[in-house]
């Protein structure tokens, strides 16, 4: 492991050495905030490289934009947005059901979650140390330091670690304690990956549900060619291992069997596929976020596998983050303190929002999935539309900004 280049360092935090665990969103964000203020700054990530694809990621209201704008993302997220149209339910033979209008699904702006990643690792990759192919194995905290062992590398001392390594972050388990102490399992499981074009989609969806299951079918960047699959249904708590891949599809295939729509096609293209997401749609909740000079960010914290607007949270959160650790002048029992106090209520009132997601795509009966239409056909009608864009946005702007030093 090399040092940060950036070795003749100014600004209120250029006291500070911070190692952050994670290099998808949440890390680079606050990487790239603490940059700006002088820290040396190292993102360790155990995936070999920045990491792409992903599911599209929203943002919406005022407190999303002014981070962005702060963050100097804002122009450059708009200008590569999916600019995604309705989406549609649709019965077994396509015909449409409901239509979903975009400002509803997709927010103010949206953007697949590998290109916002990309934006913000080449904001910071020329003044914060990336370490890929790297994890942390142990962290021993001391009065002076975190002094931590990775699989690869060598022992170094920090004065402050971030986890930001995801729903099933290590650095959590290291210091908070194990998973199945954190994590609440929603009742359903979902699944992505690429399949071919089939329907000719361009920048829309469609949704086909049966009851306790779904196959979703999007067109995220107008490629003629690919679209993106998403799977979820309704089940008991499943044990698998993660890492393997083909007993995920084996379970795919065995609780999609039999479903009508593009469901054939689509698991036909899934035993090819090398791009598979599968997981348990589930919230992280931890009694705290800080513990002496180790702090969780984004998932890792307050996650949500789906529908929390987890990535603008996890954006704000890290905002909030260098922002307090700027105005302590570095001290971290005064910023975790504030950051704490700040972002529990505002990340519980996303996540609250993502316990709708399983129930919302894999209705559990014919019954739900009626009234599941019948309530989405008001709610975009004109008459409700603006009632429902602001209850959507309701949740994302639940927090007061304070007006944090500049860089």
């Amino acid at each position: 492991m090399t040092k940060n280049p950036m070795e003749n360092r100014t600004g209120r935090l250029a006291h500070l050495d911070v190692l952050i665990s994670g290099a998808g969103v949440a890390g680079p964000a606050l990487a790239l905030g603490l940059a700006r203020y002088g820290a040396r700054v190292t993102v360790v990530e155990k995936a070999p490289d920045l990491r792409g694809g992903g599911f599209p990621v929203d943002f919406r209201g005022r407190v999303h934009r002014t981070v962005l704008t702060s963050m100097g993302i804002w122009d450059e997220i708009h200008a590569r947005q999916t600019r995604m149209g309705p989406q549609t339910v649709v019965d077994a033979d396509g015909t449409p059901r409901v239509e979903l209008p975009a400002e509803m699904m997709s927010g103010d702006v949206e953007i697949l979650r590998g290109d916002l990643a990309r934006i913000i690792y080449e904001r910071t990759s020329d003044r914060v140390e990336y370490v890929f192919g790297e994890s942390i194995a142990t962290l021993g905290e001391s009065p002076d330091g975190v002094d931590v062992t990775f699989e690869r590398g060598t022992p170094r001392r920090f004065d402050l670690v971030v986890g930001a390594d995801g729903l099933h972050s290590l650095t959590r388990r290291l210091v908070f304690g194990g998973e199945s102490r954190h994590l609440r399992f929603l009742d359903h499981y979902v699944a992505a990956f690429s399949v071919p074009n089939h329907l000719g989609l361009d920048r829309v969806g469609r949704l086909y549900s049966e009851p306790g299951r779904a196959v979703a079918i999007g067109n995220y960047d107008g490629d003629p060619d690919r679209s993106g699959a998403l799977l979820v249904f309704r089940s008991e708590r499943l044990e698998f291992d993660r890492r393997d891949t083909a007993a995920q599809k084996r379970i795919l295939a065995e609780r999609f069997a039999g479903m009508s729509w593009e469901a054939p096609r689509v698991l036909k293209a899934l035993e090819g596929a090398d791009d598979l997401y599968f997981d348990a749609i589930a919230q992280i909740q931890v009694d705290r976020l800080t513990e002496g000079r180790v702090a969780l960010l984004g998932d890792a914290g307050y996650g949500a596998t789906m529908g929390g607007m987890g990535t603008g949270v996890a954006i704000v959160a890290a905002y909030v983050l260098a922002g307090e650790l700027a105005l302590a002048d570095g001290d971290h029992r005064t910023a975790f303190a504030e950051y704490e106090n700040r972002i529990r209520d505002f990340a519980r009132g996303c996540q609250k929002i993502s316990g709708n997601a399983g129930p919302f795509f894999a209705p559990a009966t014919e019954r739900r999935i009626r009234v599941r239409d019948l309530m989405y056909r008001l709610l975009s009608s004109r008459p409700l539309a603006g009632f429902f864009q602001r209850l959507t946005e309701k949740a994302a702007t639940g927090i007061d900004l304070r007006d944090y030093p500049r860089p």
